[in-house]
This record gives C-alpha cells, sequence and structure tokens, in this order.
C-alpha cells in the first residue's frame, strides 16, 4: 500500500508537475497540484497545461475524486478566486471537501490573489510558505511579469572557454556540440517567445523554432528589424511558428503586413529602438518569458538597459584567441560596474557546460 508522504515531499512533487506546463500556459501561470486524502497518501495530481484549461487543483480533485474529502490540497500557486474563463479554484477546493490547503507562493494579482483569505473564511486550514523558494523559481517568469509589466528575459549564449562566439575568420558552426544545440531547443519550447536582432537574422538567418520536443507549443518568434527590411524569404517567416517584426515608429511596413506578416511599431533613437518597449508590447500580448538568442550588440543594450533576468551560457572547451566575442559594449567601465549573477545551476552536455545564473538587483 503506497505510504503517507510529507507535505513538504507533496510540495516537490506539485513543482515538478507545474515545470510540464512552462511554454504552454501564457498569459496564464504554471501551476502543480498534489491531492493528499485524509491519510496523507497521494490521492491525486494536476498541472496546469494550457491557458483556458483546467487548472491544476480541478484537475488533481477530480483524479481524487472522493479521497479528496477530508484531505490536503498542496498547490504551488495560491489558488485564484475568481472566474475568468474557468471557474474559481476556491470553489472548486470547498466543494470537494478538503480540509487543508498548503500553498508555496501568493497570488499577486488583484483579480486572482486572495484565495487563501477566503479558504480561512470558510473554515479551512491554510499554510503558505512550503517550498516557496522552488514554487517561486518554476513560476519566475510570470512572477517576474505580473510585478514588472514586462517578460522575463532570459539570454542565451554559446561561446568557447575565452568568450568567443565565432573564429576570426566569421565560422561559427558549430562552437558547442550535439546536447547543448538540443538544449536550445528545450529552451525555446519553454519559453513564450524567442528574440534576435535585425544582424543575427542576416548573418545567420535562423529559424527559431523549436524542433525535437515532443508536443511543443511554438514561440512566438521575434525579429527586431527597424527599417522593416526582412527579406520575405527569411526562414522564421515560414508557417512552423508564428512571427512578430519589431520596427521603428512611422517606418513604411507595408511590404510585410502585406505579405501577412505582423508588425509591432515602437519608437527609436539614434542607437536602435526602444528595446523596453519592445518587451512592453510583447508583455500587452501575453507573452510572459522571452529567450533572448540575438547576437554581442543586441545582449549588450539589452544589458545596458537592465533587460536581463536570467542567463543560460553554453561553453565549449575550445580555445579561438580571436574572433567574435560573446558580448558588446554594455557601457561597463570598471570591474565595480560588472553585473554580478547568481549561479543557480550548472549541467554537462556532452562536453560542454551549461551554466544558468540569475541577476542579482536590489529588492
Amino acid at each position: 500500500m503506497q505510504q503517507p508522504v510529507t507535505i513538504e515531499s507533496a510540495m516537490t512533487r506539485a513543482v515538478e508537475l507545474a515545470a510540464r506546463g512552462l511554454g504552454r500556459t501564457s498569459p496564464n501561470p504554471v501551476v502543480g497540484c498534489v491531492v493528499l486524502d485524509a491519510d496523507g497518501r497521494i490521492a491525486g495530481e494536476g498541472w496546469h497545461e494550457r491557458a483556458g484549461g483546467p487548472h491544476a487543483e480541478v484537475v488533481a480533485l477530480a483524479a481524487a475524486g472522493e479521497r479528496a474529502r477530508g484531505g490536503t490540497a498542496v498547490v504551488t500557486l495560491e489558488p485564484c478566486r475568481h472566474t475568468g474563463r474557468t471557474g474559481p479554484c476556491t470553489s472548486a477546493l470547498l466543494e470537494a471537501g478538503v480540509d487543508r490547503v498548503v500553498v508555496g507562493v501568493p497570488d499577486p494579482t488583484a483579480t486572482a490573489g486572495g484565495g487563501a483569505d477566503l479558504l480561512r473564511e470558510h473554515g479551512l486550514e491554510v499554510i503558505e510558505g512550503v517550498g516557496r523558494e522552488a514554487a517561486a523559481h518554476v513560476n519566475r517568469a510570470w512572477l517576474h511579469a505580473m510585478a514588472t509589466g514586462r517578460p522575463f528575459v532570459t539570454w542565451k549564449l554559446a561561446s568557447t572557454l575565452d568568450g568567443r562566439t565565432a573564429a576570426a575568420d566569421g565560422t561559427s558552426r558549430w562552437i558547442t556540440g550535439p546536447d547543448a544545440r538540443a538544449a536550445v531547443h528545450a529552451l525555446r519550447a519553454e519559453r513564450d517567445a524567442v528574440l534576435v536582432g535585425g544582424g543575427t537574422l542576416r548573418a545567420d538567418d535562423p529559424h527559431l523554432a523549436a524542433r525535437g520536443i515532443e508536443g511543443a507549443t511554438q514561440p512566438l518568434r521575434v525579429v527586431l528589424d527597424r527599417r522593416a527590411e526582412l527579406p520575405l524569404t527569411a526562414r522564421v517567416l515560414d508557417d512552423a511558428a508564428p512571427t512578430l517584426v519589431v520596427v521603428a515608429g512611422g517606418t513604411d511596413a507595408q511590404r510585410l503586413t502585406g505579405a501577412g506578416v505582423d508588425v509591432l511599431a515602437v519608437p527609436a533613437g539614434p542607437d536602435g529602438l526602444d528595446l523596453a518597449a519592445a518587451l512592453a508590447g510583447l508583455h500587452e500580448r501575453g507573452v510572459r518569458s522571452v529567450l533572448l538568442e540575438g547576437g554581442a550588440r543586441l545582449a549588450a543594450s539589452c544589458i545596458a538597459a537592465d533587460l536581463v533576468d536570467e542567463v543560460v551560457a553554453h561553453i565549449a572547451p575550445a580555445l579561438l584567441g580571436a574572433g567574435a566575442p560573446v558580448l558588446g559594449d554594455a557601457g561597463i567601465t570598471t570591474i565595480t560596474e560588472a553585473l554580478r549573477l547568481t549561479t543557480t545551476d550548472v549541467v554537462r552536455l556532452g562536453d560542454d557546460i551549461a551554466v544558468t545564473a540569475t541577476v542579482r538587483r536590489e529588492r
């Protein structure tokens, strides 16, 4: 017979379930839920699979059935109390007859937040903060977007040990090995959008869709193209995934719109497009996470504007000595101005190393 589990281990499982929704739920958060019966045994599991679909609590309660009565619902994010495209999760929990709800992180939104208080008002025991760090991490993009009004930006880079992305003659395929390249497609599948600049597009003609990921929801491919010069033969304009071209306000983009290309116009200055405005425009379109795959110049511009939140560096054990640097001039002139990050993960990908680090910001 199945053994009872602790609420901590149930929350760990709920976080694992929530991660299955990455790249599929925007503009909603990812959420996982584990329902324990009155004896503390797992009775049902669920996660939010897609926007407009049933929430994690509803799925887990349905799986648990009558075993949920008198039990505990362990959920990564505070249950919502409002009716959107689906009904409130607080109502589902009350109707199921659970006695206790364990919450990882509170819902910060005015429309959906407050579910914990409502449940308490109806006599349920509510425990908050269990597994908070892990629950917040899996949902960091959505939580960030709710707090700032712009998507969470992850800069993905691939370089040699000495920080080069191409050799002196311009050749760059392949810096990293097949395992690292496969990992990039997984990163794309877990984000709502992939962003590149016009320079990268003209140099490499990237495709930017997620390949080799079964059942992946394709990210929005976003190209910064100030003067609307994107060739209509560019690979990003095929039907493998949706594409948005960001141009400068006032630019004649009829050539693109006439061909059915979705265009977003933002302000521009002498140094290029207003990147913050571009990200705000993506947020308005429901994008909560962005994978920045642009070159050294675009990455430097994003860092200078304090728009990078996380870095995933794929580092190959190779040396070039000369060639294109991984990062351009980001306005950093002295060591005390260095952008410091906190390493959150290190993984070996074949011969390469993947280092994930988050940008440190004052709270």
